[in-house]
């Protein structure tokens, strides 16, 4: 399950610690030596674990899916294996993460791999782990529709034993690894860690100036005029617009001049193909694409005044 070594727990729970005392004396002429009875001392199990936080401070969140990444460590000396809580209502968050779901890494590397990383159940546990191992959990999230760019909000990954959790010396009787007592350490058997995620969310502004030109070579939008539209579209903000498309249709009373659709200056076919625009007697499309903040991209194109 991607656990790794921690080296943090002490003596194995379970494990038998046997110790006999020997005595030499003089008796008379002799040397006699003996040995007491042995006592035996089964190690109870010590319910600890860790969580800490491997995500980014803070983990650029935008549309789709967010993974803040944390690792739960058993810190205790015994098998164990933690309930897992993914709390967003953290106070003081700009926005609540919405929690998906809390997943852990199959494979080892790190890295959030949908379809390999195992999804836990709603409820249900980890597997166990061995003393001094860890897991790397990650916790999916997205982005409420309220969030602005810039906002952060916090989530809170807890980890509590299974066998159970209080305050340092509970006892929980005979539920120790190799049948001993289990008994709750100095981190009270649960722990938690929060990971910060920051809103990168993009705003498109979308300008739409005209130019005249008429027949007379002054600007009077007369018949036999032509006027070329631009359409500046501007992204704010720190994220991107992904999938943006600027559309526009031919107005009544003109007709679209074939071969003037342009984008950024560069000439577009208007025919349906490779390039980013396409444009008819209806109207004009321009597939732009992903556009960073702070970015623009101008559309252009030609009609005449009927």
């Amino acid at each position: 399950m991607g656990a790794s070594a921690a080296h943090a727990a002490g003596v194995v729970a379970g494990t038998q610690i046997a110790n006999t005392a020997t005595a030499t004396y003089d008796s008379g002429a002799a040397s006699v030596s003996i040995q007491s009875n042995t006592v035996t001392v089964r190690v109870d199990e010590l319910l600890n674990v860790a969580v800490t936080s491997l995500s980014a401070n803070p983990t650029a969140a935008a549309a789709g899916t967010t993974v803040l990444t944390y690792r739960v460590t058993n810190t205790g000396n015994g098998p164990e294996a933690f309930d897992l809580g993914a709390d967003p209502a953290i106070s003081g968050n700009g926005f609540d993460p919405g929690v998906q779901s809390i997943a852990y890494d199959t494979n080892g590397n790190g890295v959030y791999d949908a379809g390999t990383d195992v999804i836990l159940a709603t409820g249900a546990p980890t597997a166990a782990l061995a003393p001094d191992t860890s897991l790397t959990v990650f916790v999916l999230t997205t982005l409420p529709g309220s969030a602005t760019d810039g906002q952060t909000g916090q989530v809170r990954l807890s980890a509590t034993a299974k066998t159970g959790s209080g305050t340092p010396g509970t006892v929980f009787s005979g539920q120790g690894d190799g049948g001993g007592d289990a008994v709750v350490g100095t981190s009270t058997a649960l722990d938690d860690a929060l990971a910060t995620e920051i809103a990168r969310l993009a705003t498109v502004n979308l300008t739409k100036s005209a130019t005249i030109l008429d027949p007379y070579g002054t600007q009077q939008p007369v018949p036999g005029a032509v006027v070329t539209y631009s359409l500046l579209a501007t992204v704010s903000g720190a994220g991107a617009a992904g999938n943006l498309n600027v559309t526009d249709a031919i107005p009544a009373g003109t007709t679209y001049q074939p071969g003037t659709l342009t984008l950024d200056g560069a000439p577009l076919s208007d025919s349906t193909d490779g390039d980013a625009g396409q444009a008819s007697p209806a109207g004009i499309a321009v597939g732009i694409g992903t556009l960073a903040g702070g970015s623009a991209k101008t559309v252009a194109f030609k009609v005449r005044i009927n």
